[in-house]
């Protein structure tokens, strides 16, 4: 086990965009205080599974939380990032592992947030609003969707002629490919100071 690095676990739900900049981001030593050892999903199909074992890290497919929480904890989890991961996690997994849980949504929060607002849909309903600006969030996960603490947030701009997709692409490689590996790093760190601490 590596005691050097905060040991991540990813957890997502389908193509794994966010998680390839992840892996992307460690490769290029932009985190470089953690390290993803694990990435989960109840999907067996979700091509992010072979975006993780391209990058040889290891998979793990799960029927309930649970079992989840049984490999976290076999595996020494420190840090769980929820990378396109569209379940709402129970209160007492939350609680399992408090401050140790971020997600990244793609609208500026609280704007476009909760129920129902995930994927496509928060776009779709930026564009129905006619906002000018919109972007993406890294938060802390609680037990409301969306609701939690504010980590990092970064702004695009909407174009005239956008649709929910163009936007959703821009937002993406403009903002979520930015901010969630920034996060993940400074989160790393912290969590490494803290071990560090408690052993001197």
């Amino acid at each position: 086990m590596q005691n050097n690095k905060t040991r991540i676990a990813v957890l997502v739900s389908g193509g794994g965009t966010n998680l390839q900049a992840l892996i992307d981001a460690e490769k290029s030593g932009e985190i470089k205080s953690g390290k993803i050892v694990l990435v989960a999903t109840t999907n067996p199909n979700a091509f992010a599974l072979k975006r993780a074992e391209n990058a040889c890290i290891e998979t793990f497919v799960y029927e309930n939380e649970p079992e989840l929480i049984a490999k976290l904890k076999s595996e020494g989890i420190e840090l769980i990032v929820l990378a396109g991961f569209l379940r709402i996690l129970s209160p007492e997994f939350i609680n399992e592992y408090p401050d140790r849980i971020i997600n990244i949504h793609p609208a500026l929060l609280p704007s476009f947030g909760g129920k129902g607002c995930y994927g496509i849909h928060v776009h779709e309903k930026a564009l129905e609003y006619g906002v000018k600006v919109s972007g993406a969030t890294v938060h802390f996960v609680n037990e409301i969707p969306d609701g939690g603490k504010i980590i990092a947030q970064k702004a695009v701009y909407v174009e005239p002629g956008d649709t929910p997709e163009t936007l959703q692409k821009r937002i993406m490689e403009e903002a979520e490919w930015v901010i969630l590996p920034m996060a993940v790093e400074a989160i790393s760190e912290i969590i490494l100071d803290e071990r560090t601490a408690s052993k001197n």
